[in-house]
């Protein structure tokens, strides 16, 4: 079927984008689509999925960021819905995104697009990082040897973005052209022709393969589709006829399938290059500025020294600039109490309406939303390191460390994302494509402190450590790291025995990022952050509400409510951790629905303002019980939407339930030993 879909009556004309990772391809996607775009998930998976519209000539057509893959095999879940996007959707027009600098590796994606027949328009991006490598490129050559228009672009700065539309639009409309005949070499030829004849006889897969790149994808051995086709009733000869080709070319030629294919592909790609492409004598000899930079950044001895500090300059920004802001939200939700309590005095509304409003609801969602500011600027500081080209060095950094633990450098890179949020590293690690790789990562990467647990921080280094507020925070930061290690060695060795699978990270060129980009990327985490405060804090804060004023006829949030019972049985196994009382306890219950729900909770619980809930936290903890309630926060229990991922991941409830209860185990392990061997250094 044809993607130009009937949406709300009209049809809308698809244009998909794909490219590598590092080629500019979402900054291309947000020139495109502007603010008119939202990003979900694809059906049926977690992967996330950026949609947008563009209105050209007063026409609306629907834009698609495919994620970001360096082909279309299935070797991952990116490659897998990028595949089956283009074969099973057939978009009416994919604009591929090519890094014009490290033009010969981006192709191979392109020619993967060419061979099944979309339609296609290169944008050959990155333009001036190719001038400024002295990389000479004949755009038109380069087009005439691809058999499709290629624009030349530099989507930071917006140029070329117009002509691409304007091409994209043009082909979305034009006739489908024949796929990309590669020279595969005669004996494979030969094979290929064998499948071809076989496949052609079944209209059920020519009507969603093209025969030609099925055929290819069966002699590469491609599983997902080799999966697929045995589906198919009446593919028993073809599956026969696979294994016997299979067989004849490793006899042959003595080499694997794969193989001989990759090196067919990656000789069209070169040939294709050398006429195209001109590099200056002195490239070669030439020292990039990257190269200059990666020298000290890289470096074996300071590289992890160089990411430890710029960690702290993120923490150190956050908390410099967000402390002011802070200051007049917490003003504002204090007045805004004051006025609403007059106003309903005024009306003579009832007690517990009065509470609900103001204890309930602007005590309870005002405590959350006054951290707003430190939140948005702590993703726009990642986001400024991941655009520059930095966070991609610093998993390049910690490969070496991780790999000297016998864990897989990769995982580094779910890591880096749990610092926003945990789902998504948790579906990130999905690129590794060894299984224990895959499950060491997904066990260890709730130890990554997310933007959830930042309120918590927040809160408490306010009360009790505003003169060092970014090196505490980051010091909390550094301890999920340092655990995460820790603990994926454990269960390398105990529960996943076995060798680490190579890794190997692509080093993208340093960038100046932009304005809008980085702002884009701050949004679209920090939004997620309102959106829940709007929605699962609010029910959340809504349930503790009640809790508080039930039974009818308890004083509002005493021991004797809902949750001052429910908070009283967790605060006897708290107490040797130096915060239990049943405020801390209930706190902790409610967090594992939503961490940021541990700050709401108490706002609800002492029925404050922002003032007020630092007095009540000074009151009730000290420096040494808060710190090791920061930590406490930043290792238990996964909150609901992590334990649910995790289930989703790795298919199994006991893998679940066994990081539900070793994380619960650690917190309180290690709240214990730092409030203990605080109180034994006299510090508490």
């Amino acid at each position: 079927m044809n993607t130009a879909q009937v949406l709300g009556g009209t049809e809308q004309t698809v244009i998909a984008l794909a490219g590598n990772p590092n080629s500019g391809k979402t900054s291309i996607f947000n020139n495109i689509t502007g603010g008119h775009q939202h990003v979900g998930n694809w059906p049926g998976v977690t992967v996330e999925k950026k949609e947008g519209k563009l209105n050209y000539k007063g026409k609306i057509y629907n834009v698609i960021d495919l994620p970001g893959t360096y082909s279309l095999g299935a070797y991952s879940e990116d490659e897998v819905i990028a595949r089956d996007f283009v074969l099973k959707e057939k978009p009416d027009v994919i604009i591929s995104v090519v890094d014009a600098s490290n033009i010969e590796r981006n192709l191979y994606l392109t020619t993967q697009l060419l061979e099944t027949g979309a339609n296609v328009v290169v944008a050959l991006n990155m333009m001036d990082e190719a001038r400024t490598r002295e990389i000479d490129i004949n755009v038109q050559k380069l087009a005439e040897m691809l058999g499709v228009v290629v624009i030349p672009t530099v989507a930071v700065k917006k140029e070329g973005i117009n002509e691409l539309i304007a091409q994209a639009v043009q082909a979305a409309g034009a006739e489908k052209k024949d796929p990309l005949k590669i020279n595969y070499g005669k004996e494979v030829e030969v094979e290929l022709g064998k499948l071809e004849a076989i496949i052609e006889k079944h209209d059920k897969l020519t009507a969603v393969f093209p025969k030609r790149w099925l055929a290819v994808k069966l002699l590469e051995e491609d599983e997902n589709i080799y999966d697929e086709v045995k589906g198919y009733s009446g593919t028993a000869g073809l599956i026969k006829q696979q294994s016997k080709s299979i067989e004849r070319l490793l006899d042959v030629t003595g080499e694997d399938t794969e193989s001989l294919v990759a090196d067919r592909r990656y000789g069209f790609i070169s040939g294709a290059a050398k006429q195209a492409v001109t590099r200056r004598a002195s490239t070669e000899k030439r020292v990039s500025i990257s190269d200059k930079i990666d020298k000290i950044l890289t470096n074996r001895v300071l590289g992890i020294p160089v990411f430890l500090l710029a960690m702290w300059g993120v923490f150190q920004f956050t908390f410099t600039f967000g402390a002011p802001m802070i200051g007049w939200i917490e003003a504002f939700f204090g007045w805004f109490g004051r006025i609403a309590g007059s106003g309903l005095a005024a009306l003579n509304a009832p007690d517990l309406f009065v509470s609900f409003i103001i204890d309930g609801l602007i005590g309870g969602i005002g405590s959350v939303l006054v951290f707003i500011p430190n939140i948005f600027l702590l993703f726009l500081a990642i986001s400024f390191l991941e655009d520059s080209g930095y966070m991609a060095r610093a998993a390049y950094i910690m490969d070496r460390f991780m790999n000297s633990l016998g864990l897989h450098g990769k995982s580094f890179i779910p890591l880096v994302i749990g610092f926003g949020c945990n789902v998504p590293a948790i579906m990130a690690a999905r690129t590794l494509e060894n299984k224990r790789d895959r499950m060491i990562t997904i066990l260890i990467t709730p130890l990554m402190s997310c933007g959830a647990r930042l309120p918590v921080y927040v809160l408490f280094v306010g009360a009790f450590f505003s003169a060092h507020q970014g090196l505490v925070i980051f010091s909390l930061y550094l301890l999920g790291i340092i655990l995460a290690i820790i603990m994926g060695k454990v269960f390398k060795k105990f529960l996943f025995p076995g060798e680490t699978s190579p890794f190997v990270m692509e080093l993208p060129p340093y960038r100046i990022p932009t304005l809008k980009g980085t702002f884009i990327h701050m949004w679209e985490r920090g939004s997620a952050f309102i959106k829940k405060a709007g929605t699962i804090i609010f029910a959340v804060v809504i349930i503790i509400w009640f809790m508080s004023v039930l039974p009818p006829g308890v004083e509002y949030a005493s021991r004797e409510s809902l949750v001052g019972m429910l908070g009283s049985l967790a605060a006897p196994v708290l107490a040797p951790c130096g915060f239990g009382t049943w405020e801390a306890g209930a706190a902790l219950v409610f967090g594992i629905l939503a961490k940021e729900v541990v700050v709401g909770t108490l706002g609800v619980i002492y029925g404050a303002g922002e003032g007020g809930l630092v007095a009540a936290i000074q009151q009730y903890w000290t420096p040494l019980s808060a710190y090791a309630f920061m930590v406490m926060t930043l290792i238990y229990v996964p909150c609901a939407a992590v334990i649910g991922t995790i289930k989703k991941e790795t298919g199994s409830w006991g893998w679940t339930a066994f990081t539900v209860s070793y994380t619960l185990i650690l917190g309180w392990t290690m709240a214990f030993i730092i409030f203990q061997g605080g109180r034994l250094l006299g510090l508490g």
